[in-house]
C-alpha cells in the first residue's frame, strides 16, 4: 500500500494540471466571447444613438434574464449566478450606450 502512495501523489498534480489547463482555455474563450459581444453591442449603441433610441430596453432585458435563467438551469448552472452575470454585463452595455449617445449628441450638435 505504501508503495502506491508516491505513484498516486504523482498522478494528482498531473490531473490537477490538466484541469487547470482546461480552465485556462475556457477563461480565454470567455474573454474572446465577451470581447465579441461588446464589439456587437458597441454597434448597437451607435445605431441607438443615431436613431435617438434609449440606451436601456427593460423589456428586452427581462426577457433575456428569463431566457438565460432557463438555459442556466438546463445546463446545470445556478440560475441566480447566471442572472447576476447577465445583469453585470447589461449594466456595462448600458453605460457604454449612454457614453456613445452623449458623444453622438456632442458631435451632432457641433455640426
Amino acid at each position: 500500500m505504501a508503495a502506491e502512495m508516491p505513484h498516486m501523489a504523482a498522478e494528482i498534480p498531473q490531473e490537477l494540471e490538466s484541469y487547470r489547463h482546461t480552465i485556462d482555455n475556457l477563461d480565454a474563450a470567455l474573454i474572446h466571447i465577451l470581447a465579441e459581444r461588446f464589439r456587437c453591442t458597441q454597434q448597437v449603441g451607435l445605431l441607438k444613438a443615431r436613431q435617438k433610441l434609449p440606451a436601456s430596453d427593460p423589456g428586452r432585458e427581462e426577457r433575456q434574464i428569463t431566457r438565460l435563467r432557463e438555459l442556466a438551469a438546463e445546463s446545470g448552472l445556478d440560475p441566480v449566478f447566471a442572472e447576476k452575470f447577465l445583469k453585470f454585463i447589461v449594466a456595462e452595455v448600458i453605460r457604454h450606450h449612454e457614453e456613445i449617445a452623449a458623444d453622438h449628441e456632442e458631435n451632432g450638435s457641433a455640426s
